[in-house]
């Protein structure tokens, strides 16, 4: 290198310049070689050399791999999830404000360009939403949203405390009736961690777009500085979703319900416990429950509190349903309900104190749509028991078993659709569940809706026996056990490495190295390999690799 005077150049400040493209690697020129100084988030030294040959000159591409990993690493799913508090035993911060103003920012962008496409004109004045869960980072975070969104020339909506569903009906309900949202949550995780989700009128994000805003967020990320720009031209506006959305909720109930005698309080009558975890549901308890007539006395955890300080706001969590089924019996209530932090799912504990979960609540759902779409199909990811296929197709439905992934089960769903094979339900066994005729929406207080729907016919019919007696022929399994392996690896290599694991297991059971294990096809649901392969025109991007066996 030629010893001509080398100066160090810090970036600093957040300001677009002309000369930097910031959603790809930027190329500088300049008349003699510097040295760039990063901020200590860099962890490559980037030169610029003169040829000693030539006029021209010659520079590295300022591409800081590091960097722009962490970024694609938040993605999980269609979603986005990271640390965003100290506190996890060895694990550091990664989503942070900086990121996640790169993240908001490159979707915002991602929702114009489809608008412009969709229109075949340019778009302006996007409008996009923000609701967030309890957690104590969201509001240092929802900073960064505003400040992202605001860099891709949106306006933006601060919802406050809201739910992932409510997110996504702002963009349906009017007034509101917003281009797109976001819901920022980590759903029943620790209190350190945080995430995003994102929606259009088209409902939830896919993987491949998550990962394509996140791959253009990672670019921005690495070529930018460490601070977040708090100086907004156009500061967001709040919003009262939450009182709109409990009433579209209030309404459904009173229609469907149709009481001969108290019809703006068709739930008079009824004890209902609500566990809200500390999370975003006590709204269903006040602003639903109590306005339609029901008795919600020994509702539990109703107040928001981003510690959790309870325990972990979770259908599955089996401390969450002991406490609802405590307070279920203690007060002779009909109904107990849990939701989880974002309320996108929910499991309930009937009237006998016995939770209904997992299989159970996928049973007691196709139960109540089967009544009302005799032989639709029902989309359920492959971790679902033998004896569930045998509830649903004793009722005259069709069990399509999918890969596992919520997105996953509903965008199946979507397409059976499409292919003209009618789909009223999706659920996955986790208690993400989407109906037809709420826009395959994934709202855990819809599928409570229609629960107490059922609940409420069939007290005005004549039964005291409650909701659990839908599913009183469901057998149970002998044994139910879920292990979660640990994968040693760099992260980056993780999924590959998780991938091989899975491989390496199916060739351990084609080869019969466990004796009467066999590769289940999953039936006649219209996927083969391993629930991997879709059988149609259109194949959807693997993103989950699984296989089911049985034991002959």
């Amino acid at each position: 290198m030629a010893s001509t005077s080398t100066t160090p150049i810090p970036l600093r400040g957040n300001g677009r310049n002309p000369s930097f493209s910031p959603s790809s690697p930027a190329k500088i020129a300049f008349q003699k070689p510097y040295r760039f100084s990063f901020s200590s988030r860099s962890s490559k030294l980037i030169t610029c050399v003169k040829s000693p040959s030539s006029n021209s000159v010659k520079y590295n591409e300022v591409v800081v791999d590091e960097e722009i990993d962490k970024i694609k690493r938040l993605q999980n799913g269609s979603d986005v999830r990271g640390i965003a508090l100290e506190g996890e035993k060895g694990r550091t911060v990664d989503l942070t404000p900086p990121a996640v103003e790169a993240i908001a920012e490159s979707f915002g962008e991602w929702v114009t360009n489809a608008l412009e496409k969709e229109r075949g004109r340019p778009v302006e004045d996007v409008k996009v939403s923000l609701g967030k869960d309890p957690r104590i980072s969201g509001a240092s975070l929802s900073v960064a949203v505003f400040a992202g969104l605001a860099r891709a020339g949106c306006l933006v909506f601060d919802m406050g405390l809201a739910t992932t569903p409510a997110c996504f009906m702002s963009t349906l309900l009017p007034p509101f009736s917003y281009d797109a949202s976001i819901m920022m949550t980590a759903s029943h995780l620790p209190y350190t961690r945080n995430g995003l989700k994102f929606f259009t009128k088209k409902g939830g994000l896919t993987s491949p777009e998550v990962e394509e805003i996140c791959d253009k967020a990672a670019r921005k990320y690495a070529n930018r500085l460490t601070k977040v720009s708090t100086m907004l031209k156009s500061p967001p506006r709040k919003v009262d979703f939450m009182s709109a959305y409990a009433n579209h909720l209030r309404e459904i109930i009173k229609e469907r319900v149709n009481h001969p005698v108290h019809y703006d309080t068709p739930l008079k009558g009824f004890q209902i416990i609500v566990n809200a975890g500390n999370g975003s549901g006590g709204f269903f308890t006040w602003a639903v429950l109590d306005k339609l007539g029901a008795d919600t006395f020994g509702s539990l955890h109703l107040n928001p509190d981003g510690m959790f300080p309870n325990h972990i706001p979770n259908p599955e969590d089996k401390t969450a349903m002991a406490l609802t089924r405590a307070a279920v019996l203690e007060n002779s209530a009909d109904l107990g309900i849990v939701f989880d932090t974002d309320v996108d799912r929910s499991g309930v504990v009937d009237n006998q104190g016995n939770p209904i979960n997992g299989d159970k609540l996928i049973a007691l759902m196709s139960a109540i749509v089967l009544k009302e779409h005799p032989n639709t199909t029902i989309v359920t990811d492959a971790r679902t028991s033998i004896a569930l296929t045998k509830f649903i197709t004793d009722r005259g439905g069709q069990h399509c078993l999918y890969r596992v992934g919520y997105r996953n089960v509903i965008d199946k769903g979507v397409q059976l659709n499409k292919d003209g094979i009618e789909t009223h339900l999706m659920m996955e066994t986790s208690g993400h569940g989407a109906l037809k005729e709420n826009y395959f929406l994934d709202d855990g207080a819809y599928m409570v809706v229609k629960i107490i729907i059922e609940m409420v016919r069939m007290k005005l019919a004549g039964s005291d026996e409650g909701i659990g007696s839908l599913i009183k022929d469901l057998e149970e399994p002998l044994e139910s056990v879920e292990l979660r392996m640990d994968i040693v690896s760099e992260p980056k290599y993780a999924k590959a490495r998780g991938t091989e694991a899975i491989e390496t297991f199916r060739s351990y059971v084609e080869e019969g190295q466990i004796d009467g294990w066999e590769l289940d096809s999953c039936g006649d649901c219209y996927v083969r390999d391993g629930c991997l392969v879709d059988l149609n025109d259109r194949p959807t991007a693997v993103d989950a690799h699984m296989y089911r066996c049985k034991n002959n």
